[in-house]
């Protein structure tokens, strides 16, 4: 924003002087869309023709929206179609409300193009700590256990050497999950609307996964 000397306008500096306030140089597109669903529906449905039979679909959004995605993915994929909500958890980011309580995780919706046949490497998924370490055998706490449907991972740093500035990026440990367990050498990685930007991938082909995140 920058403001302009002008008599007619009502904002008032501590002299008396009248300005009026000009929008700069944005350096983001708008997301804000009268039919949000008209904008959206059509990309999902692209997503899904061009998905290949061994891939994977993934949408990423928050509370505020991601039940109407559902609805309208159980339509083009199919419910049968529907593999995972995985629960992104972070505790970081932003105060914390004193009169709800604070949203701290985002919604990830995992369709495939078929019931059966798709990637999925779990001999490749990153291992976690357990909780309770003590409760298992030194030889499970040293190797870790594999992650559920909810993902425990901080957000990029905005002061981290991960942040490229990007306002919606998403942290190079989700997605390198995503690709470890849904992607074989030679897969083709699509990011429609560049949430996951910051990785270009060494593998690209025969399957297909689609990232979309907000």
């Amino acid at each position: 924003m920058k403001t302009v000397r002008d008599e007619e306008c009502d904002r008032v500096d501590f002299r008396g002087q009248r300005y009026r306030s000009e929008p700069g140089k944005s350096t983001a597109y708008g997301d804000a869309f009268d039919d949000f669903r008209a904008f959206f529906e059509p990309r999902l449905r692209e997503a899904c023709r061009v998905l290949k039979p061994s891939g994977s679909f993934f949408l990423h959004m928050d509370y505020r929206e991601v039940h109407y995605a559902k609805v309208w993915l159980d339509s083009i994929f199919g419910r049968d179609r529907f593999q995972n909500e995985i629960i992104w958890a972070y505790d970081y980011y932003c105060g914390r409300s004193r009169s709800r309580w604070p949203a701290k995780h985002d919604n990830i919706l995992w369709y495939t193009h078929e019931t059966k046949g798709f990637t999925f490497n779990f001999d490749a998924m990153d291992r976690i700590p357990y909780m309770a370490p003590g409760l298992v055998s030194k030889e499970k706490a040293a190797r870790g256990k594999t992650p559920t449907d909810v993902w425990w991972h901080t957000i990029v740093s905005p002061t981290g050497k991960e942040k490229t500035g990007y306002a919606t990026q998403k942290p190079l440990g989700v997605l390198k999950r995503f690709i470890n367990v849904h992607t074989n050498p030679g897969d083709l990685v699509l990011d429609f609307f560049c949430g996951f930007r910051h990785h270009r991938s060494r593998r690209s082909g025969a399957g297909t996964v689609l990232l979309a995140g907000g």
